[in-house]
């Protein structure tokens, strides 16, 4: 049973050079040659990992001529984005309870103060 699109689209996430490759592709449209510049691999090795992302669908390759141009396909990411924002909201909700919590604490702490000046 192959992995469903989300599982695939993380597993093409998890790995730094290819965050870094589509890092490189928000800027636009580039070659092979050139998304493999920064990194210390061969090209057939830069050739994986631009595999893996377009079978995410997370990148696509055209044809023009002998260039083959990469570029980022960013819808791709709206389900990552969509599973991500139960969390999200989870943790903003976590983290307002904590500050309402934290301005308790810091009530109570600044009345004993002031009850202790006037001893």
């Amino acid at each position: 049973m192959p992995p469903d699109h989300l599982s695939q689209t993380f597993a093409a996430l998890a790995d730094p050079t290819r965050r870094a490759i589509l890092a490189r592709l928000v800027l636009g449209e580039t070659s092979v040659q050139e998304l493999a510049a920064p990194f210390d691999m061969s090209l057939p090795a830069v050739s994986k990992h631009l595999k893996v992302l377009e079978r995410a669908g997370l990148i696509s390759r055209g044809r023009e001529a002998q260039w083959r141009p990469c570029k980022l396909e960013p819808k791709a990411l709206k389900p990552v984005d969509g599973w991500l924002e139960a969390y999200r909201e989870l943790w903003e909700e976590r983290l307002d309870r904590l500050e309402d919590y934290l301005k308790v604490l810091q009530a109570k702490k600044s009345k004993g103060k002031r009850r202790g000046r006037r001893n």
